[in-house]
């Protein structure tokens, strides 16, 4: 059966990923040499006596971790688990060592995506620039059954229960090279050693797959909820300040929306300024977005719903290694 993890394309390699590479074995070394003070008890992990599931990648930018991981919450909150999410919050200015998200935490402060998990589920979120305080503060305050963490794969100061890698099926692993020179945290052959890959957006060949399925479009500020061709050869802004922009777009069109885009950088702290547009068009954006605009939003701005589906079988796979 074939796998999409193992994409690997060569013709993205150019000549400053070439020249890029003595700094990429120096990245090696050093990361080998940490993952081993771990494995070796050099340096200390912290277990927990709560199940930790770690939802992460072995490449830099966006592969779809964090709507699996509202997913997951939702599967565990209907067994009637209470659910916790660790995160190491990025972007958030919160300068305590762990923070736990709450409705009136902004996403400035916290960072997106914890914020996002936050107002999509009943999770209790904490953020930590190290996750394994984070399980910390749940484990002690006795808030939680089992615990997810968004990110930190690598984060080998955390124990974990469970390693769940997720790769992006489009961008596959890149050119295969380690960073500075690739998109690689860590080597393809880590793969093999986490429990279970997903392959995001992945067709029917792959043993485990997960797709974003959207649902319907929801205003920011009434929550109004509008059915997916509601906005059908209108003329609508596209607002997405995601790893990949153009996938929001193309879902947009997909819808037959007459989308004027407008992409910004990943992660970017939107302000009211930045959505400030000249016409009075429909604004649509992505949930994920839409947690940073929540106190400055207007009428005019939309959300569109997703939900993360995963292939049959992976359920079952999970339960088998809790």
């Amino acid at each position: 059966m074939s796998s999409p993890t193992r994409i690997v394309d060569l013709n993205k390699v150019r000549l400053t990923n070439l020249l890029l590479l003595p700094l990429s074995a120096v990245f090696f070394i050093v990361s080998r040499l940490r993952f081993y003070c771990y494995k070796l008890g050099v340096l200390r992990v912290s277990h927990s006596k709560t199940p930790v599931i770690v939802v992460g990648n072995i490449t830099v930018g966006g592969s779809g971790k964090t709507p699996i991981v509202i997913a997951l919450c939702h599967y565990f909150e209907k067994q009637g688990k209470r659910v916790g999410v660790v995160s190491r919050g990025y972007g958030g200015e919160y300068k305590q060592d762990t923070l736990l998200v709450t409705d009136s935490t902004k996403s400035s402060e916290c960072g997106d995506e914890p914020a996002l998990i936050a107002s999509e589920t009943k999770a209790n979120v904490v953020v930590a620039r190290r996750r394994s305080l984070a399980v910390q503060y749940l484990t002690e305050h006795d808030l939680v059954d089992v615990i997810i963490s968004d990110d930190g794969l690598q984060h080998y100061a955390m124990g974990r229960k469970i390693e769940i890698a997720v790769v992006d099926s489009v961008d596959g692993l890149g050119n295969g090279f380690l960073l500075p020179a690739g998109p690689l945290r860590e080597l393809p052959s880590r793969l093999a050693s986490v429990d279970i890959v997903i392959n995001n957006g992945a067709g029917s060949d792959a043993d485990i797959s997960s797709h974003l399925v959207a649902k319907q479009f929801v205003n920011v500020v009434t929550g109004e909820v509008r059915s997916l061709n509601s906005f059908e050869s209108t003329r609508c802004y596209a607002v997405a300040g995601i790893a990949k922009p153009e996938r929001f777009f193309a879902t947009l069109e997909a819808l037959k929306i007459d989308v004027v885009q407008k992409p910004f950088s990943d992660h970017h702290p939107f302000s009211d300024n930045d959505l400030s547009f000249e016409e009075g068009y429909p604004l649509l954006m992505t949930s994920k977005d839409c947690v940073k605009c929540r106190f400055f939003a207007t009428s005019q701005m939309w959300y569109l719903a997703v939900n993360a589906e995963l292939s049959d079988g992976f359920y079952q796979q999970l339960e088998s290694k809790l």
